[in-house]
């Protein structure tokens, strides 16, 4: 019984201190980034699915198409949401933009090719979310006229696509294609 005794004191009292000395102590900023990050991913998941969705019901044949001579074709408005947010993010975030480091994206004219570039713009986006430091997801700059933290920005880009996706069900229901119903969050 003294031996039982003994390693209970031991335990509780010795080493405990010991154990939580040596494990990283979580600040509120760190909660915050890892409950900002899951919230993103999750919003970019739903993004990726839907635009998937989207983007693969026009038939091929039709990814040249346009409703004006003005407009863009249903490819320019997915590559358009490829480089503009990549190339925007880069540039608020100081990170690589994946088209100024190789990526050709004029070459990305076929159905599949622009699919395969879709698939591309979000897992930079998964990239992005998941590498950027803490303090720079927080980090305040200008938009549209005031300052936003750059977690917001985050979704700014995501709107910029739902409106494109958006222009893209006008398209599809052009061509005598019924979008899929909406899918929500």
């Amino acid at each position: 019984m003294n031996r039982l005794r003994f390693l209970k004191n031991l335990l509780s009292t010795s080493l405990l201190p010991a154990v939580a000395l040596a494990r990283p102590t979580t600040t509120d900023l760190e909660l915050e980034a890892q409950r900002v990050r899951r919230e993103l991913l999750e919003a970019w998941a739903v993004s990726e699915r839907i635009t998937l969705i989207t983007a693969g019901q026009m038939p091929a044949e039709l990814y040249d198409f346009k409703y004006t001579p003005q407009a863009m074709t249903f490819a320019d408005q997915w590559r358009h949401c490829c480089q503009f947010t990549t190339t925007l993010l880069a540039e608020r975030l100081g990170i690589d933009d994946p088209y100024k480091n190789g990526r050709d994206l004029s070459k990305a004219v076929t159905k599949q090719q622009v699919l395969d570039e879709v698939k591309a713009l979000y897992a930079f986006m998964r990239q992005t979310i998941t590498t950027i430091p803490d303090a720079k997801l927080f980090e305040q700059a200008d938009f549209v006229g005031g300052k936003i933290p750059n977690w917001r920005y985050l979704y700014a880009m995501e709107n910029h696509i739902i409106h494109h996706r958006g222009q893209c069900m006008v398209y599809l229901r052009l061509n005598g294609v019924t979008p899929e119903g909406y899918l929500g969050w």
